[in-house]
């Protein structure tokens, strides 16, 4: 099981690698979470330089393709160079993005006709860009899904291993993440959030 977690400049930190890290407790499994990015080192939002494990075309073969979010992406959505290496297909492939990674998959045409979930400052930049804005955390139809705020990035990994290994292996993996004395309280909301969309 591929997955690639896109991660550009000015990138922020909470949505690639708290997604990465919960993911990653499939591990054993045999998923291959990769850190996927358009040239071989980006820098986060707080100065914060990281190597990419993989180019932005390992997307493209990919389980899954989840979208980080930054203070960039008003510049990636223009930027033709970058969008044309990804050739995305829901129908093959679980897609989700955060925050303002939901500007990117509209950009893309990926939503349709879907509403989304972004942060409170994107929100105008989606709407502009034709897509509805839901004024929830998460939402997902079918192989796409959206999370709108730093901390929804647990509800985007969670609805990916409950989507393809189950509810069980995602109750283990934010159980495992929780904080000590709020772990069941954790799951059992985690698992509320992305129930409806399984």
């Amino acid at each position: 099981m591929n997955i690639a977690i896109l991660t550009f400049d000015e990138f922020n930190e909470l949505d690639s690698f708290i997604a990465m890290g919960i993911l990653n407790r499939m591990k054993a499994k045999g998923w291959n979470i990769q850190i996927t990015c358009p040239s071989e080192q980006v820098t986060s939002m707080n100065g914060l330089t990281i190597d990419a494990q993989q180019p932005l075309e390992f997307a493209n073969t990919a389980d899954v393709v989840l979208f980080g979010s930054g203070m960039a992406t008003r510049n990636i959505v223009k930027d033709k160079a970058i969008l044309s290496r990804l050739n995305l297909n829901p129908n093959k492939q679980l897609i989700g993005a955060q925050c303002s990674g939901t500007l990117i998959l509209s950009v893309l045409g990926l939503l349709g006709n879907m509403p989304a979930c972004t942060d409170l400052t994107t929100k105008p930049w989606v709407i502009e860009s034709g897509a509805e804005v839901l004024n929830q955390a998460f939402y997902a139809k079918e192989n796409i899904a959206t999370a709108g705020g730093c901390m929804a990035s647990e509800y985007l990994a969670t609805w990916v291993i409950a989507k393809l290994a189950g509810q069980k292996q995602a109750a283990s993996a934010i159980h495992y993440v929780a904080p000590v004395g709020e772990k069941q309280r954790s799951v059992k909301h985690a698992l509320s959030v992305v129930k409806p969309y399984l």
